[in-house]
This record gives C-alpha cells, structure tokens and sequence, in this order.
C-alpha cells in the first residue's frame, strides 16, 4: 500500500492542541494525523457528531471528503457496498500511481471480494483458533515470563510486537526466526515519506523493503504452489492453491499480504498497548478486573472499542445518493470514522467512559461492519484474552511509568513506545 493509501501521516495541518469550536465547522479537517499523534482529536469528533455528522471537508492533504462520524451513519455505509464501494480504496488518500499496489480483498466489492475472502477465512476459523490456543498460550507465557520485573522497559516492543509477530509468523508458516521481518514490513506499508524520513529511510528504501516482502512470500509460494489445503492450513498455502487466488499477480499478492499482515499485526498489537494504558488511567477499573478475572473476555472487547486501533475506512459513492440529509455525489470520498462512531453516545451508553463491565461490550465499530467485518476478530479477541489471563495470575500491576508516544497516523491508531513496570503479586 502507498504511502499516500495507507497510512496518511503528513505534517501538521495546524489544528492540534486548538479549541475544536474555535475553527469554523466548515474548516474543520479530521484526517490531520497530528491531532492522532497528540490524542487531541476527540473534541473534533465530538462536533462533529454534535452539529454536522455528515461533513464536507472542500480542503484537506487528501482533497475533498466526506466524513461520516455517528454510528448509525456509519453502518448504514457499511450495509450498502453497491452505493458504498471499497474498490477505489479503503483510506482517505488515493493509491499512488507510481507504485500500484492493491490493498488485496478489501478493495474489492461483490463476488470477487466474497470469494478471495472464502479462500483464506478457513485459516482463522473457529476450528483453527482451537488449535491455535494452546499454542497462543504457551507463547504469552514464555514472553511474560521474560519480562524484568521491576525494571523499566518497552511494553510495545517485547510483548505487543512480541506477541502479534509471532501469530503472523505462525499463520504465514513463516521461518519464526525471522519473524521480526513481518513487523518491519508491516511498519513499511503503514508508513509515509514524511515517517520514513523521519528515521532516516527514503519512500525509495521503503518500496525496496516491500518489494524484498514480495520476494520472500513468492519464494514460500513456490514451495507451497500444488500442496492441497487440508496437508498444510496457512495463508500462503491458501492463496497459491484457491481457485480464485492461485493466479494472482505479483502486486495483487503483495497487496493481499500487506492486507493480512497489518490486517493481523498493528491492530492486535495497538489493541494490547492500549488496553494496558486504559487500566493504568482508570484505576477503579483495574481494581474491578483484579477482583473479578471472569470479567476478561468483556474488557476484551472493551480494549478493542476505546481503542479502536484502525481509525477509519473509507468508500467511494458509485452514485449520486443521500446521506443523514446531506447530498452525495458520484466520485465523491466517503470517510466511516469508527473512532467517532465508538464514542457515539446515541448509540453507545457512556461512550466516552471505559468501563471494563459494560453492558453489550461487543457493540462496536473496531473490526467493521457487514461484508467486510474484519475475518480475523475471533483470533485477535483470542490472544487479548489468553494474555490477560496469564498476565493476571503473574503480576498484581502493569504500571505505565511514562508518557506513551503515538503513532503520526490518521488511519493505524496506535504507539510506537509505552514505558512500563510490571509487579508481581
């Protein structure tokens, strides 16, 4: 995926750390990643649902575009892909002509979507995750067991990278060793020139790193090419041998791993790093969790909403229709803000309150909603779960011990550092 189709992360439009209702509403620009990198989008959002929940944006880094922020709104988007398409792109930039790479089965509508979705969905299946538990737990182990208590260290490098990169590692069959190289790409297709840059790698170095991705997927391809399904489960083995996938071309395979690899790494991972930092900013929450475990697979879910670790998706109108009032236009760009529409206090009881006990936790805009609700919920709600049972039966407290740094990202919502200690009981 481009940088301009991914990621989104450009330099600061201004309106990070100003009062939302001091610009005029027609101003307003929710896709500047700084107000995400500062944690200062919330009041935007909040206006937005208040006065104009269907709002036309004339001017932005990424031209003009519609952002739809009240859950109702956003649903009834998703439930209409005939007027609502994917195929054009799921992010509010357009895709970069210059490097053409295809965000795989989640740009696609209809029939082709449904049936490269059918041929890799087996993998994350309820009868798979079965299997896959133990050895989910086993590894959740072996990482907290590592951990040096009471020192300071890096929960997003050695347990939500840790931890995510190793599934991805299992669910490609990928070399384990070499499992660290999934976070990298994943990284790079997430990434901007402007991130890049940052680091000191070019957006030529960051296509040669995507295109060395390319590189090691078809050479597991070749090997795999043939093999029927039920003697390996895996993704590769999936799309090299499915029906509808097994002729992909090159860039359409690398957009389909780009898909599955961010699809199963940063939402996890951001999900686990801010489950940790909700806890830590809501004590009678953490109290409530230490004195009743049976709550987990709610706070699970819970995580997953106040996170909201993907922040939007969009669609492109194939047609001239109506939305909440407001008239759209063929061509026009049409932004779901799930990180609004999960904060939509309509539709959400105390939406802005993390509340590890709340009542229909699982209602939430995080994995979608309709044809494209994210196939990999089931496995990612999994490995939340299984990490907070081992983590509470170890340590009384994960402490964040210092201000977290966030990712410059309108679209993945997440950290590249939390500072914590962990206490044992």
């Amino acid at each position: 995926m481009s940088e301009s189709a991914e990621t989104q992360a450009f330099p600061s439009l201004g309106q990070a750390g100003v009062d939302p209702y001091s610009i005029p509403l027609e101003k307003i620009d929710v896709s500047d990643s700084e107000i995400f990198e500062t944690d200062t989008l919330w009041g935007f959002f909040e206006r937005l649902r208040k006065e104009d929940p269907v709002h036309y944006c004339a001017e932005s880094e990424f031209g003009a575009y519609w952002s739809v922020t009240r859950f109702e709104d956003i649903v009834h988007v998703e439930k209409n892909p005939e007027i609502f398409s994917s195929a054009r792109s799921i992010v509010v930039g357009d895709p970069d002509p210059d490097f053409p790479l295809e965000a795989g089965f989640i740009t696609m509508d209809g029939p082709r979507h449904i049936a490269h979705r059918k041929t890799v969905q087996p993998v994350v299946a309820p009868r798979n995750l079965k299997l896959l538990e133990p050895l989910i737990r086993e590894r959740v182990c072996e990482i907290l067991d590592g951990l040096p208590v009471g020192e300071t260290f890096d929960w997003v490098d050695r347990v939500s990278i840790e931890l995510t990169t190793g599934m991805l590692a299992t669910l490609f069959d990928f070399p384990y060793e070499d499992r660290r190289k999934l976070t990298f790409w994943s990284d790079m297709a997430t990434a901007s020139p402007v991130m890049v840059g940052a680091i000191g790698i070019t957006e030529e170095q960051r296509r040669a790193a995507l295109m060395e991705c390319l590189e090691a997927f078809q050479g597991l391809w070749a090997e795999r090419d043939g093999k029927a399904p039920a003697d390996r489960l895996d993704l590769v083995t999936a799309l090299a041998n499915g029906a509808d996938t097994k002729g992909l071309a090159p860039m359409e395979y690398l957009g389909t791993l780009v898909l599955l690899i961010v699809g199963g790494n940063d939402t996890t991972r951001n999900s686990i790093s801010g489950g940790v930092l909700a806890l830590n900013e809501n004590p009678k929450e953490y109290q409530k969790l230490r004195d009743d475990p049976a709550l987990i697979p709610n706070m699970v879910s819970e995580m997953i909403r106040w996170q909201t670790p993907l922040a939007h998706m969009r669609r492109t109108a194939t047609r001239d229709t109506e939305l909440a009032g407001k008239q759209i236009k063929k061509g026009d760009k049409v932004v779901m803000w799930y990180v609004s529409g999960n904060r939509d206090e309509s539709m959400i009881d105390r939406a802005n309150e993390f509340l590890i006990d709340r009542k229909d936790a699982r209602q939430h805009l995080s994995f979608g909603w309709g044809v494209h609700f994210c196939m990999g919920s089931r496995l990612a709600e999994m490995q939340l779960r299984i990490l907070w049972e081992e983590i509470g039966v170890r340590f009384r407290e994960v402490e964040v011990v210092g201000e977290p740094v966030r990712v410059r990202s309108n679209f993945v919502k997440g950290f590249t550092e939390l500072p914590v200690r962990v206490h044992p009981l």
